[in-house]
């Protein structure tokens, strides 16, 4: 199986300093990081490790479902996933992941309801990412549309 690679330059303080994430394996881009703007309401331009999380997370967990769902013999149409992750305190001192919350809307061929929702919870519990992500809380909203 491949290794993926991703490249970070800083510059500078944690609070006045900023770097560039590059996504050296698939050469799609090179983003800004700042601490200020990763601990802010808005991102001003900016990502951060927590959304780069979130989009890690959100696309394993598509995939996952998706595999699982044709398993069950179900046909999926489409998948709409969406990962929050929260940067919190760490009572230990620092900052910490302690919650995703996982969202998905699926039009599916072939399952009903508690089919849909027992692929859907397989996949939270078998998606490499969610593993990767043990001990933090993940909670899934799980809906199939008609």
């Amino acid at each position: 199986m491949p290794t993926r690679t991703a490249r970070t330059a800083w510059n500078g303080t944690l609070q006045e300093g900023g770097g560039q994430v590059e996504l050296s394996s698939s050469k799609v881009g090179t983003y800004d990081v700042s601490f200020p703007k990763r601990a802010a309401d808005e991102a001003g331009g900016t990502t951060s490790p927590e959304e780069l999380i979130a989009a890690a997370h959100s696309s394993c967990y598509a995939m996952q479902l998706s595999a699982l769902i044709a398993e069950a013999g179900g046909t999926p149409v489409a998948l709409e996933v969406t990962a929050e992750v929260e940067l919190g305190p760490d009572p230990a001192g620092g900052f910490r992941i302690p919650s995703i919350v996982l969202t998905v809307k699926g039009e599916v061929e072939g399952l009903d309801e508690a089919g849909f929702q027992q692929a859907a919870d397989a996949a939270k519990a078998t998606c490499p990412v969610s593993k990767a992500l043990t001990g933090t809380e993940i909670t899934l909203h799980a809906s199939l549309e008609s």
